[in-house]
């Protein structure tokens, strides 16, 4: 994820810059963020389509919260391996459990419980990209797995499209191109998944020592 964004920027306005002299610490932002993305499925897992709303309105709040702990570890001069891993962690979990309430909240819906399936393979789709990201960093460095913003968005910013269009048709869940509101948990993991091994590949072989 760039550090760049609109996103990040609303993010350093509303929440990093004011908090930076307090003793509010960047753990706590996203213990927050956790917090808040676990409501909001619990929200939309209720399935009433007003509660869905406000889940995904929460949902937003905590993705603003995701761009402001690193903000705030980079402001502060707060910024830890630990703390990265937390994030990463605390990530995946709210982007998995989204799409798990979405597919409960859907389940009387044309699908019936085929919908909590799709929901359950999306949130384990993206689970997955974590441990990628997390394998990628083992083998490359922190941030090696992060992709770069196209005109201040990044693909992560693409999570609200995704509830409108799984919202019309659960199927969008599973599969779309990676593009807009056509972006999808497992169209991210195929990707993240061919730049693993892309930068396997393309790693320099490390020198052999002879003992």
């Amino acid at each position: 994820m760039s550090h760049h964004t609109w996103i990040h920027k609303i993010a350093r306005l509303t929440v990093s810059k004011p908090l930076a002299a307090t003793r509010v610490s960047p753990n706590q932002i996203t213990m927050a963020r956790l917090t808040l993305g676990l409501t909001a499925a619990g929200f939309l897992a209720l399935g009433d389509e007003t509660w869905r709303n406000i889940g995904a309105g929460v949902f937003v709040l905590a993705m603003v919260l995701d761009r402001a702990d690193g903000d705030l570890a980079r402001l502060t001069g707060r910024t830890s391996p630990d703390g990265h891993v937390f994030d990463l962690i605390s990530d995946s979990i709210c982007n998995a459990i989204i799409f798990v309430g979405l597919g409960i909240g859907l389940r009387d819906g044309e699908y019936g419980l085929y919908s909590v399936l799709l929901g359950l393979l999306a949130g384990s789709a993206v689970a997955t990209i974590l441990w990628l990201v997390i394998r990628i960093e083992e083998l490359e460095g922190a941030g090696s797995a992060e992709l770069g913003s196209i005109a201040g968005f990044d693909p992560d910013d693409a999570m609200p499209s995704r509830y409108s269009s799984g919202w019309e048709c659960p199927k969008a869940f599973l599969w779309r191109p990676p593009s807009g509101r056509r972006y999808s948990p497992l169209s991210s993991f195929g990707f993240s998944a061919i730049k693993c091994d892309s930068r396997r590949r393309n790693r320099p072989e490390r020198p052999i020592k002879h003992e």
